[in-house]
């Protein structure tokens, strides 16, 4: 009996530090970017008229998605999209691709704390859970080109004028890849922040699970997906923000990257903060332990809205 009692009190605390631990928000539009599963190459159709691709391959998972830990999902082989819209929008939306080394999506910490933060500001987010490489290294960018195919198409009713994208760690590979691997105007972000984000495939400069997990080790792969290699003239104005003491991501990897917008004379900014090493994401005190001290967490949201706002300055 006794421990019947102590287990429902335990499950209850575990459901209230799960409130706690997430922002209370609700998507204002949850769909799945497949509706017919990954064996069909067939996206999302409305009225008849096919707003999206299809999946172009499978990443060969199935089975439910498995949550561990903070809100950190794996095993996704049914990707969907979140589309948070602000009661009073300022124009302008953020396509977030969480992190985890493409081996789960860090949905709360690069996830929803992201879409509050946003609503707070008159900012839309649409936040993409997508598939897990597993061998079948297009997937993940295939997803959210198909995010963009979405929103693209349902801006005007949307209020939406601005476009760009956020990524952390290796969902900054996956932004970085959305910036310098687009196929056309629709897939192509107006702008990119790029948080810690895993740039190279190199063996001694890289993330070795993301490296892993993306390309096989396959050396075609390597080259293609160290995106130092396919930053050009068209690739989108870029803001670039992490830690000098980050272990897991050699700060390495986003000064590749900003020097390669040097050289093609791509408008951007590149911070360093001072410390906080890797993954601290949007998770302020207010749901936890903040990995940023309060000056420099002030500062990541200093340099971010004003970054935003001059964006949409150009539009206006």
């Amino acid at each position: 009996m006794h421990n019947r009692v102590y287990g429902a009190l335990a499950a209850l605390f575990l459901c209230f530090a799960a409130s706690a631990a997430n922002p209370g928000i609700k998507p204002s539009i949850s769909l799945k970017l497949y509706p017919e599963g990954q064996g069909v190459d067939r996206g999302i159709i409305e009225n008849g008229v096919s707003i999206t691709l299809g999946p172009r391959e499978s990443n060969g998972l199935s089975g439910a998605e498995e949550l561990i830990g903070d809100g950190n999902l794996g095993n996704i082989s049914d990707p969907h999209i979140d589309i948070y819209l602000p009661k009073k929008g300022n124009g302008q939306m953020l396509v977030c691709c969480p992190g985890g080394g493409y081996k789960y999506c860090s949905s709360y910490n690069e996830g929803t704390r992201v879409a509050a933060w946003c609503l707070k500001r008159g900012i839309a987010c649409c936040v993409v859970l997508y598939r897990m490489p597993n061998k079948h290294s297009c997937v993940p960018l295939t997803d959210v080109q198909n995010a963009f195919r979405y929103c693209r198409a349902h801006q005007s009713e949307w209020g939406i004028k601005q476009i760009g994208i956020i990524g952390f760690s290796a969902g900054g590979h996956l932004a970085a890849s959305a910036s310098t691997l687009w196929t056309d105007a629709v897939t192509r972000p107006d702008f990119s922040v790029l948080v810690y984000p895993v740039i190279t495939m190199e063996q001694d400069v890289t993330h070795k699970g993301t490296r892993s997990n993306l390309t096989d080790n396959k050396p075609d792969l390597v080259n293609f997906y160290s995106l130092e290699n396919q930053v050009n003239a068209s690739t989108p104005q870029t803001l670039l923000v992490l830690c000098q003491d980050d272990k897991v991501v050699p700060p390495e990897n986003s000064i590749r990257y900003y020097s390669k917008m040097i050289v093609c004379k791509v408008p951007g900014e590149l911070h360093i903060l001072t410390d906080g090493g890797h993954g601290w994401g949007f998770t302020t005190s207010e749901y936890g332990h903040d990995k940023l001290t309060p000056g420099q967490r002030e500062d990541f949201f200093r340099i971010l809205t004003r970054w935003l706002e001059d964006r949409r300055a150009e539009i206006q």
